[in-house]
């Protein structure tokens, strides 16, 4: 099963798509340098791309942490990232209300973690037609992403992603069972979401993390056939205003994306992910 996106086929045998973009929408300056950074990579690497980037982190630790500017004022934003660039976008809504006012710019509507058993917010995300990108819970085993994902079929809309994003281990870690990408592929075209899956959740008021895995667990998803990679990233992530800890240095990307390149092809190309099939 594939999904489009604008021009982008995601899905079997079809090269990866990106999904990057920093985890928050800090400000209109600092969003389009990081858009226009990312099509020029993928753009000399042939990498399709979306462009991901939260207008509000509802879901922070501490109420003192910056959650973004807002519905409005960051959907404008995004409005021009893809007018400038010519990008699709996405982003994660919280509440069914915010929906129908998401579609109207958005590519993609993204459902967080935490919230993807939230039948309500499915089904208002499922209604706008627009392709809906479901994370899968921290606490949810792969079988049961097939109940997100006829939720949003029940509204009429097969255009359903959905991302593996690590697994609870303990209260301070997450780890990544890659056989749950070829469990989730039988639902719909999979995501690997590279930099939530080396988060270190509950550390304080902010999660903490070690991106120094990133490249690690890249060439693992792509190896086990992904449709797609998700990649926070930031020019400096140290001084990112959400998620520093995790986030991929955006200087640092092409190198990783050329070799994920190079992976994607050796196993999609030799057939290596039908044959994967077949043994399940």
């Amino acid at each position: 099963m594939v999904v489009k996106v604008g021009k982008i086929t995601i899905g079997e045998e079809n090269p990866f798509c990106l999904i990057a973009g920093p985890c928050v929408i800090e400000d209109e300056k600092m969003t389009l340098k990081i858009a226009g950074s990312l099509k020029e990579i993928c753009q000399r690497l042939s990498i399709p791309l979306i462009f991901k980037a939260s207008y509000d982190k509802a879901n922070r630790t501490s109420i003192r942490s910056y959650r973004g500017p807002g519905l409005k004022k960051g959907l404008c934003i995004l409005q021009r990232v893809k007018q400038k660039t010519g990008i699709p976008v996405l982003a994660d809504i919280h509440l069914p209300s915010e929906a129908q006012s998401a579609a109207e710019v958005l590519d993609v509507i993204q459902i967080p973690a935490f919230l993807c058993r939230q039948t309500d917010l499915l089904l208002a995300a499922g209604k706008t037609g627009k392709v809906v990108n479901v994370k899968k819970a921290q606490f949810m085993s792969p079988e049961e992403t097939i109940h997100c994902v006829k939720k949003v079929q029940s509204t009429g809309n097969n255009r359903i992603m959905l991302t593996e994003r690590g697994t609870f281990f303990g209260y301070h870690r997450l780890v990544v069972d890659f056989c749950n990408l070829q469990v989730m592929s039988s639902f719909a075209p999979v995501i690997f979401d590279a930099t939530h899956s080396v988060q270190q959740p509950g550390l304080g008021e902010a999660s903490g993390g070690n991106r120094k895995f990133v490249p690690l667990l890249v060439r693992a998803a792509i190896s086990a056939g992904c449709a797609g990679l998700f990649l926070e990233v930031h020019p400096e992530p140290e001084k990112a205003l959400s998620d520093g800890p995790n986030m991929f240095p955006l200087d640092e990307l092409p190198a990783l994306l050329g070799l994920a390149k190079k992976l994607d092809g050796i196993i999609k190309k030799n057939g290596c992910l039908k044959e994967s099939k077949e043994c399940i």
